[in-house]
């Protein structure tokens, strides 16, 4: 027999499945530029137009807007800042998982692990409050559809939550560890 979804406690390994769901919903968003195409990116087909002379993309334009064709295929926005912040985003999100699967890797004996582990935790937080304060600064330099964050930075502030939780329930274990230093 199982029991109501409504009713089952949180895992305990929350802030791990979360945060990988997180790197992938934000992987493809990454792929659609973010947010800003619909249709995620054909990175076959990219890197031939990013490679192409400013000459013959003035000649694309010219004969799609003598057509009247929505340039569909040209970005708004320069090729470099969307692939710097891809870049950025993508390190983030790598050094968030590092540092959450590093502070589980780290099972508490003494209080120089304590540190070490809440150090860590405290890193992946750390990466996602930079992820939030990029995706304001995308928000205020490319004019995206707003809503269409609003998915990406619920899941980022439940993972925050979560990673403090899983940080506070260490502060029992650093306790137990205080106890047994004061009964020697």
């Amino acid at each position: 027999m199982s029991v109501l979804k409504r009713k089952r406690n949180i895992s305990k390994m929350e802030f791990y499945h979360n945060a990988i769901k997180l790197r992938l919903m934000m992987t493809e968003f990454l792929l659609r530029d973010f947010g800003i195409k619909s249709r995620r990116r054909n990175l076959d087909f990219a890197k031939d137009v990013y490679d192409m002379e400013d000459e013959d993309i003035s000649q694309i334009e010219e004969i799609l807007s003598a057509y009247d064709i929505k340039n569909s295929f040209i970005d708004n926005f320069p090729n470099w800042l969307i692939d710097k912040e891809r870049d950025y985003f993508m390190d983030l999100l790598r050094d968030m998982m590092k540092n959450i699967c590093s502070a589980n890797t780290i099972h508490i004996t003494n209080k120089e692990e304590y540190y070490m582990r809440r150090n860590y935790q405290t890193q992946a937080i750390c990466n996602c409050e930079n992820l939030l304060q990029e995706m304001q600064y995308i928000i205020y330099v490319c004019h995206p559809n707003v809503e269409k964050y609003m998915k990406y930075v619920d899941m980022i502030e439940k993972e925050i939550v979560l990673l403090k939780g899983w940080r506070k329930s260490d502060n029992k274990i650093f306790k137990e560890l205080n106890n047994k230093e004061n009964q020697w």
